[in-house]
């Protein structure tokens, strides 16, 4: 893939880098054919030392674990018949609200609910707060009463998959096979540095930004995953091609469940992450560290966005919103005029 392209599909990005709205920022663009190229400029860290960006550097993939690896988890054992995605969560969670079974909400919803956000789960809860037992913060999360509202992107729904997976397969979400460039942390590499936490009172680098994922193991399902670049396109390359996924699981992730939810991931919808260039059959989903992976399937063309843009702390705007769009908007203008 031409080095101009990427060059150009970089710019807002590097811009965001030199007035100093982010410490540093990495694009990789891979193509259905295999061809691919990466830019990144910037630091991985600036404190406690500072750290020159690397090709090899590991992300902390924040919510887009959702997509790598939980959803991927599920739609893999709902093909192999381990579950059925409109089945209750009770066939694999038992247990789930076990003290009121008659009544329970909790205990009606289904493994394809908590994929699309369908629910009345809260968007997150200080479950480290409760405690600093993993196993008992996830007997906390199964028996707790949450409280009810409207449908929201929720944190709930995949830590609820993830323990969901963890009893089909009697093992935890690290065991799961994943591909080269991804793993659950500490990365086996140089690691980019997030946030300065005033809890852990330390600067998060090579362990989960995530407080609720760190307090429950650092393996959750909503949370967790590491990732380089290449590690990210190679995934990405995988939904492309097909080598990575089945018809049952692409036809899942590109067929919108709820408004512009499908399983797992986001269709291009107006003023979403991905820009608006990309075409209708195009799939997203982002990470609150900085991070974001869209695969345009009517263009064969996948891409990735990471930044640390909580490093040293989230309490500040860094126009992230706008880079991601402005960075879809350059991918597509330069592939298309390529």
């Amino acid at each position: 893939m031409s080095g101009t392209l990427a060059e150009a599909a970089f710019a807002p990005a590097a811009e965001a880098v030199a007035s100093g709205r982010i410490p540093g920022a990495m694009l990789g663009i891979v193509a259905a054919d295999g061809r691919s190229s990466i830019m990144y400029d910037g630091m991985a860290a600036l404190v406690p030392e500072p750290e020159i960006l690397g090709e090899d550097h590991w992300f902390d993939l924040a919510s887009v674990s959702k997509v790598i690896a939980t959803t991927d988890m599920i739609l893999k054992l709902a093909e192999t018949g381990r579950l059925d995605l409109d089945r209750p969560l009770t066939d694999a969670i038992p247990d789930l609200r076990q003290y009121d079974p008659a009544n329970a909400a909790e205990r009606r919803l289904s493994f394809r609910d908590c994929l699309a956000h369908r629910t009345f789960l809260p968007a997150v809860e200080p479950i480290y707060t409760y405690g600093g037992d993993p196993e008992r913060l996830r007997a906390f999360v199964l028996q707790r009463e949450w409280r009810h509202g409207p449908a929201v992107y929720s944190d709930i729904n995949y830590i609820l998959l993830g323990i969901a997976i963890e009893r089909l397969t009697g093992a935890s979400l690290r065991d799961w096979p994943l591909g080269p460039g991804l793993a659950y942390g500490p990365p086996p590499g140089p690691a980019v540095a997030t946030e300065a936490c005033a809890w852990r009172g330390r600067v998060m680098k090579g362990e989960v930004h995530d407080e609720n994922a760190w307090a429950l193991g650092g393996a959750p399902g909503h949370a967790g995953l590491f990732g380089t670049v290449a590690g990210v396109l190679g995934f990405a390359a995988g939904l492309l091609d097909g080598s990575g996924a089945s018809p049952f699981v692409l036809e899942a992730i590109r067929t919108p469940v709820q408004g512009h939810r499908t399983c797992g991931w986001e269709v291009r919808f107006d003023g979403w992450h991905g820009g608006d260039a990309c075409s209708a059959a195009t799939i997203g989903h982002t990470g609150f560290t900085g991070t974001g992976l869209w695969v345009d399937f009517e263009r064969g063309l996948a891409w990735t966005l990471l930044t640390n843009r909580v490093h040293p702390t989230r309490h500040r705007e860094t126009g992230i919103l706008e880079l991601r769009r402005a960075t879809g908007d350059a991918v597509i203008a330069a592939w298309d005029a390529s």
